[in-house]
């Protein structure tokens, strides 16, 4: 008998969840006919005095046994539904979506090709200082073979007491030595305004960390057509990165860079943590190149190649490592930056692993 009436009462649920089922269905027609009719009005979707109003004349209905609070949660998730039925626009996939486009994005500057199956190395020091420091590291780079130089002339530095960088005069001298040696040359920008006189002196604008959720920033960026490349924040997720990134490529440049430096985390063993699974994820996900700086997440050189091994066994389209003359001089991040024998090594060890193919012809 208890087992009858268990089965009944179940089949009366499943005739209600039905019958909920119709009535929800066409209380969304009817909230999608209310959207059109508002569009043509030319008056806001959401009226949230209206939804208030709802929300207290059920809960003042209701009779039990859900609470009011139960009340009010149910049906504002219904009205949650209906509004973003209202908008289809939110269902479409960011540009930087691989629902948008499945093929990878290849970034070509001269002979070198940032992604697509060749993973690139960018290398430089952390700021630019003087005119030998940045020559004799240009030098270094060229004859490893590595493409691209980086190094800061504006620097956002925790404390305003530190190296600020030599603003546009560390530009010129970046430049000088990156065409002496012909390598391309990568910067970071921090003031939109600077934008377009960047653009005389670096091949690729950089935009770090702590701007990656600067969105006149970011904006102005998208108004250029010179590649960037955007570093994840501190504290960042691979939403509020693709999002950072959809604010560039949404105005009309589409090449855009992904870099993972480490997130901040609980851990002191390392500067950073270098979340790895941000390479694939990103990867999945996206299809803009995604590069690994190994020099920040980890700020450590006795973990820099076996983490850059790590990022590009895991699809990284390239690694971004910091070098310096004379490191215990530098002005900024002196204990992160590799000299010229440690970056030999460096270079050494993650080509013996095969992961990095120099020289290997881009994919088309």
């Amino acid at each position: 008998m208890s087992e009858e009436m268990l089965n009944d009462m179940r089949s009366r649920v499943d005739r209600i969840d039905d019958q909920l089922l119709e009535l929800l269905s066409e209380r969304a027609r009817i909230g999608l006919r209310i959207g059109e009719l508002k569009a043509g009005l030319n008056r806001p979707l959401r009226d949230p005095d209206r939804e208030k109003e709802t929300l207290n004349r059920l809960a003042a209905r209701n009779a039990g046994p859900f609470d009011e609070a139960a009340v009010r949660r149910l049906f504002r998730e219904i009205v949650k539904a209906t509004l973003e039925l209202q908008q289809p626009e939110k269902k479409k996939a960011l540009l930087v979506s691989r629902k948008s486009k499945a093929d990878d994005t290849v970034i070509r500057l001269g002979d070198t090709a940032i992604g697509g199956g060749q993973p690139v190395l960018v290398a430089g020091p952390c700021s630019v200082e003087s005119r030998e420091q940045v020559r004799r590291t240009a030098a270094a780079l060229a004859e490893a073979g590595v493409p691209v130089i980086r190094g800061g002339a504006f620097k956002p530095r925790t404390s305003p007491y530190d190296f600020q960088g030599l603003g546009f005069e560390g530009l010129k001298l970046l430049k000088e030595a990156a065409d002496e040696f012909g390598l391309l040359a990568i910067s970071e920008i921090v003031d939109p305004r600077h934008l377009e006189q960047a653009c005389d002196y670096v091949d690729i604008i950089q935009i770090g960390a702590r701007n990656m959720h600067n969105f006149e920033l970011l904006k102005a960026a998208g108004e250029l057509r010179k590649p960037v490349l955007l570093k994840r924040g501190l504290a960042a997720t691979m939403d509020e990165f693709l999002h950072a990134a959809e604010y560039i490529v949404s105005r009309g440049n589409g090449e855009v860079m992904l870099i993972e430096r480490g997130i901040r985390t609980y851990e002191k063993w390392t500067r950073n943590t270098l979340d790895i699974s941000a390479v694939p994820l990103l990867k999945r996900e996206s299809h803009l190149p995604v590069l690994v700086d190994v020099s920040h997440s980890t700020g450590r050189k006795d973990i820099m190649a076996p983490c850059a091994k790590a990022a590009l066994a895991a699809g990284a389209d390239g690694i971004m490592v910091e070098v310096h003359p004379n490191p215990p001089e530098a002005l900024s991040d002196a204990d992160q930056q590799l000299d010229f024998d440690e970056f030999r090594e460096f270079v050494r060890e993650v080509k013996a692993s095969g992961l990095y193919r120099q020289g290997a012809p881009a994919a088309t």
